[in-house]
């Protein structure tokens, strides 16, 4: 370690863009012009260099030694024709633009500058080689095909500054957005005029050119490396995309407005430091089955409740920049950035929410600490044809238990993407997807079984919105099904211990185990084997409040099951509701919302998948479940539910059948509880059993007597959909029938 220094970049900090960018690029050009052996890692939201430089060497050598990348763009604009092969050694009063510029740099003739101009002169001979003569033949194929040529004849400095800005196919040029639209410019940006320019202000190669000293002091070196006070601030040359925050405008800084200021050294620093970020040709399994066109950590945006995206900004793109907290060598962050792809799974990463879950399942490249998000988006400075580069926070890249259930629903998700992408496409689609992403980040960031069951509610809403709107996606041949095929491992994982949770799920087991009702998934959503069709009688979820909806439900499988000759009600469930749940419920204490998402997003799991191999078992009974807590139940609740059986009624070891009254779930709608108590206590006294009397001096029962008071009668039958456990009917049974039979009872 003799001799090595390490140097904290305070310039160089993970946000804005151009912040990163700048680390990189000194970390690359250290590495590559001065010390091999140089290392560097992030820490304390700065860049440390490790190296044999210390600060003031760091200083000297970018002053006096640094060569420059031969960044060029002769595939856009116009700059490119009509330069005059011998250069123009000015002197300039100012800074030279366009193809005075280039011939600027074509008249130096030191050595730093060598392969600039070998590459300038190559980028003009291959356009005429090409027959390319005016910008308007740069299109296309031509484009594609003049730019493979220029890759195989220029120096291999300039190879990265191409493999950076596009890869080739046959028919046209991609072009990586980390440099604006067209691949090196960003509408009339330039990026290859505007790094000639700062170069040409700051380096002593020029100064025989300049009429002016520029900017060849150490002070815009040490503003650019270690954020010092710096006063010479160069006006209108600041790139949005890089940091948005610079440009100016109203409010962007003391007083109503604010010139945009760039320092000169930031963005050569930030455009050397793009070419760490090579892009290459990527075969993402389960995704295409042919090559598809990749740039390193890159990904569709997903916009969230927690970022500053837009929904019309969704056709943009996001980076994941990695942050590495272990000194690393240029070589293994280039491994690290040649390989930048995350995988989710065998999936690799393809939208911003794919990152969030590679990070929380650790399917990242090994020693990233966190990444710093990116959003680029057009349209926010500058206008349409304008990129700008967006923060949106630190992610850390942390394990979260539960991640690797989303793989269940990645073929449905990417469906309803598709069908939310759509010109035509109902509002509700897009606000539904936007939901589903914000819950999927929240929970890879932070994890949590209440988070993971907030991802279960927003597919049950994503769910509600797909079911009422069948005929547009019949309409527009949206190849979309129902969600399902998720594991019971969900319930498990996502269990917040929620009252809502707890009814949801003893609601989303319901079957019918003489399989001839289907399960309730169907009375929700017209929904049959992982399929939708057409609307019957089965489903019956309207816009009704939730007690509405779970009474009619109870209503049509008690139809279906007298229709269909069922010889128990088809209301069996692995997962029961405790009584004091139940009762929190009829009283209105909990969240109807919550329970319906919850239970739409619950009916998409396969109860028939085992748990580890076990089986699926019936929950343990509640300690709401003893009969100390029926107590605060009302009886009316009681004596109802036990004429509600999805079996006999086991008293010691005899099994009583009690035959269900229909007409009971009518009374409750009238508002007749009294009534409907009393043709419960008729329908167990028919049954051997021998209800007890309310009154305290005995006698015959009277509906009076059942009055409900402040029970609403709706969630009073809605909660007897609820399946009960043998300890939790026991006690209901305690609660309001005699220990000895009727009299002549057999």
């Amino acid at each position: 370690m003799d001799g090595i220094k390490e140097v904290r970049l305070s310039g160089c900090t993970p946000e804005p863009l151009m912040g990163y960018l700048k680390a990189l690029g000194v970390f690359r050009l250290v590495a590559e012009q001065k010390d091999r052996d140089a290392k560097g890692c992030w820490s304390n939201g700065e860049f440390v260099l490790r190296s044999r430089l210390d600060d003031l060497q760091l200083i000297e050598f970018f002053q006096h030694e640094y060569k420059p990348t031969p960044v060029v763009v002769p595939w856009s604009g116009s700059v490119f024709f009509g330069v005059n092969g011998n250069g123009d050694k000015g002197p300039f009063s100012s800074t030279p633009t366009s193809t005075k510029i280039i011939e600027a740099f074509l008249a130096t003739t030191t050595p730093k500058l060598r392969n600039y101009r070998e590459t300038i002169r190559c980028a003009i001979e291959v356009l005429k080689s090409c027959g390319i003569i005016n910008k308007d033949k740069m299109k296309g194929r031509e484009k594609s095909r003049y730019i493979s040529i220029l890759r195989s004849r220029c120096c291999d400095l300039a190879v990265k500054w191409i493999d950076v800005c596009a890869v080739m196919s046959s028919e046209k040029p991609y072009f990586n957005v980390l440099l604006g639209s067209g691949g090196g410019n960003d509408g009339h940006t330039h990026f290859s005029d505007n790094f000639m320019q700062n170069l040409w202000e700051v380096l002593d190669d020029f100064d025989d050119q300049r009429s002016s000293r520029g900017y060849s002091g150490k002070e815009p070196l040490m503003n650019a490396l270690f954020g010092t006070p710096f006063q010479g601030l160069v006006s209108n040359r600041t790139s949005a995309l890089f940091d948005g925050g610079a440009v100016g405008g109203p409010n962007a800084g003391q007083g109503f407005e604010r010139a945009s200021l760039a320092n000169p050294w930031s963005f050569i620093l930030c455009l050397e430091g793009t070419i760490m970020l090579a892009g290459c040709i990527s075969r993402r399994q389960a995704v295409t089955s042919g090559p598809s066109i990749s740039f390193p950590f890159q990904a569709r945006l997903s916009s969230t409740s927690s970022d500053s995206s837009s929904e019309k900004e969704t056709s943009g793109r996001e980076m994941w920049m990695p942050l590495w907290e272990v000194f690393s060598s240029k070589d293994e962050v280039e491994a690290l950035f040649s390989e930048g792809r995350s995988a989710v799974g065998r999936r690799w990463s393809n939208y911003g929410v794919d990152f969030a879950r590679a990070a929380a399942s650790l399917g990242t490249d090994r020693g990233i600490a966190a990444f710093q998000r990116f959003a680029i988006v057009k349209g926010r400075i500058g206008g349409d044809n304008y990129n700008t580069s967006a923060s949106f926070g630190r992610f850390e890249a942390q394990s979260r238990p539960g991640v690797d259930l989303l793989k269940e629903a990645d073929r449905w998700l990417d469906s309803f993407r598709d069908a939310a992408s759509r010109d035509n496409v109902p509002q509700r689609f897009r606000s539904a997807l936007k939901r589903i992403e914000s819950s999927i980040f929240d929970f890879c960031r932070y994890g949590g079984a209440s988070r993971l069951a907030e991802i279960l509610r927003s597919f049950g809403n994503a769910e509600r919105e797909l079911a009422a709107t069948l005929g547009w996606v019949g309409q527009n041949k949206v190849a979309i099904r129902p969600l399902s095929g998720l594991t019971p491992r969900w319930l498990q994982a996502a269990d917040d211990h929620s009252a809502e949770f707890e009814l949801a799920r003893s609601l989303a087991g319901i079957y019918d185990p003489e399989k001839k009702i289907e399960p309730l998934r169907a009375n929700i959503e017209p929904v049959s084997y992982k399929r939708w069709k057409d609307k019957d009688f089965c489903d019956v979820w309207n816009s009704a409040s939730l007690p509405g909806n779970l009474l009619t439900i109870l209503e049509r499988r008690m139809l279906d099951a007298g229709r269909k000759g069922c010889v128990r009600l088809p209301l069996a469930s692995p997962f029961h509701a405790s009584l004091g749940t139940i009762s929190r419920y009829i009283a209105g204490d909990v969240d109807d919302r919550k329970i319906e998402e919850l239970l739409r997003g619950m009916a998409a799991i396969n109860y028939r998948i085992p748990i580890e191999g076990k089986g699926l078992r019936p929950r343990r009974d509640h300690p709401g479940d003893e009969p100390g807590y029926s107590a605060i139940l009302p009886r009316q609740y009681a004596i109802l539910k036990l004429v509600f059986l999805p079996g006999p009624l086991k008293i010691g070891g005899e099994e009583i059948s009690i035959r269900p009254e229909a007409t009971i779930t009518s009374l409750l709608r009238a508002e007749r509880t009294g009534e409907a108590c009393s043709k419960a206590a008729r329908r167990l006294s028919v049954s051997g059993l021998n209800p007890m009397s309310w009154r305290k001096g005995g006698g015959p029962f009277l509906e009076k007597d059942w009055s409900a008071g402040d029970v609403d009668p709706l969630r009073l039958g809605s909660a007897l959909l609820f399946p009960v456990s043998f300890h939790g009917i026991d006690a209901l049974r305690q609660l309001v029938l005699r220990t000895e039979k009727k009299r002549g009872a057999a």
